[in-house]
């Protein structure tokens, strides 16, 4: 019987992990708000915007569109839709003619007892927001179809790390977090498994894997501590983070957003650290490989040679991550006159320090800790590099 190679048992395991993931539910399926609407794809005929209230650059007031509904049980019928604004830029949306607009419909049947299909009545139609998942779908199979063509199996193992830690998230990191589990425990849980089974399926069951996986979980525990020493240290609350205090008015009172702000700083830095990791045994490899021989120390000194080279760009990878995330914030203090020891002392840029630096420390401890362990792991006399 043909063995199977380390690389397929890689990938089959990865392809049981997502069905597993898929099938595993997050137990707030039945937290969905207004489960006696139904959502819909609808086309905008016309729009009448004589309703707005235009206040410099606020607007309020609503949109009344005619629609014609695309998909669902009303699929074909034309109805009255409204488009609430409530003065916020980044939530308001105007409709025009030929949109298509993601639609929430609230019915009932004319006659309860009686309900007969096709005797239903529009009780309201609120326009949510335009409809972009058609365009998401293609964005995403384009994306998969480009690494495909491009790495070929390679290619494959990325789309399938691509869609593990997507799902590792929505499904495990997510819900554990609501249901009230130590976020920092969850995270670095969370992403010891993603660092296992995304760097298996560059190299398959191997030494390598043990290398690349223990010298980026090091590295990602150095960037834990630090977070927690920094964060304490700033007196810093996890209300910084985007939409925590909506989540707290969600009736999720008990959760530690401290804590789930130190455990983001580890997840965000984890994909980097797993990069410099990976390049790092991937030399050490290499080096192994053309020369049998070599020693465990000569072999971690090539792999520090080559983690410091590494280094040298991947620490400000972070730094543009994150400073292009707060440009606007940047953008307003300067506009402001606001002086530099102020910005420094905001709240939120002092916590993109914090992402930024304690990201880049596990970056540079993982490169030491890497060499290391490649370089006595993968060298030494009989070992076989696979």
């Amino acid at each position: 019987m043909r063995k199977i190679s380390r690389s397929t048992v890689s990938i089959l395991v990865s392809l049981a992990c997502i069905a597993l993931m898929l099938c595993l539910p997050t137990g707030f399926e039945g937290a969905l708000q207004f489960k006696d609407a139904v959502k819909c794809r609808a086309k905008i005929l016309e729009t009448d915007n004589s309703r707005f209230v235009d206040t410099g650059l606020i607007r309020t007031g609503q949109q009344v569109c005619t629609v014609r509904f695309l998909s669902g049980r009303f699929k074909g019928r034309v109805a009255e839709g409204w488009n609430m604004l409530n003065g916020s830029l980044s939530q308001d949306k105007v409709f025009m003619p030929g949109d298509t607009a993601q639609a929430l419909v609230q019915w009932e049947f004319l006659d309860p007892e009686n309900p007969l299909p096709g005797s239903e009545q529009l009780l309201s139609v609120n326009l949510i927001d335009h409809y972009r998942l058609n365009g998401e779908l293609v964005l995403a199979l384009a994306f998969a179809l480009f690494l495909v063509i491009f790495a070929g199996v390679t290619g494959v193992r990325s789309v399938l790390s691509f869609a593990i830690t997507v799902l590792a998230l929505w499904k495990i990191v997510v819900p554990l977090y609501l249901k009230g589990f130590d976020p920092l425990f969850t995270g670095l849980s969370a992403t010891a498994f993603l660092c296992v089974i995304i760097i298996a399926l560059v190299y398959g069951f191997d030494r390598r894997l043990f290398s690349a996986a223990g010298g980026a979980m090091l590295g990602i525990i150095f960037c834990a501590v630090l977070s927690i020493l920094c964060t304490k240290a700033f007196k810093l609350h996890g209300a910084v983070m985007t939409c925590s205090e909506t989540l707290l008015y969600s009736g999720y009172l008990d959760l530690n957003l401290t804590k789930i702000f130190m455990s983001s700083i580890c997840i965000g830095a984890s994909g980097s650290v797993m990069d410099l990791a990976v390049d790092i045994t991937s030399a050490v490899s290499e080096v192994v490989k053309k020369c049998p021989s070599i020693s465990r120390k000569e072999a971690v000194k090539s792999g520090l040679a080559v983690a410091r080279a590494a280094m040298g760009t991947m620490t400000t990878t972070l730094l543009l991550a994150y400073s292009g995330t707060c440009l606007a914030l940047l953008m307003t203090f300067m506009a402001q006159g606001t002086p530099i020891y102020n910005i420094l002392n905001n709240n939120q840029v002092a916590a993109e320090i914090i992402n930024t630096v304690a990201g880049s420390f596990g970056l540079a401890a993982t490169a030491p800790f890497t060499a290391f362990l490649a370089g006595m792991i993968l060298a030494g006399k009989n070992t076989t590099v696979h």
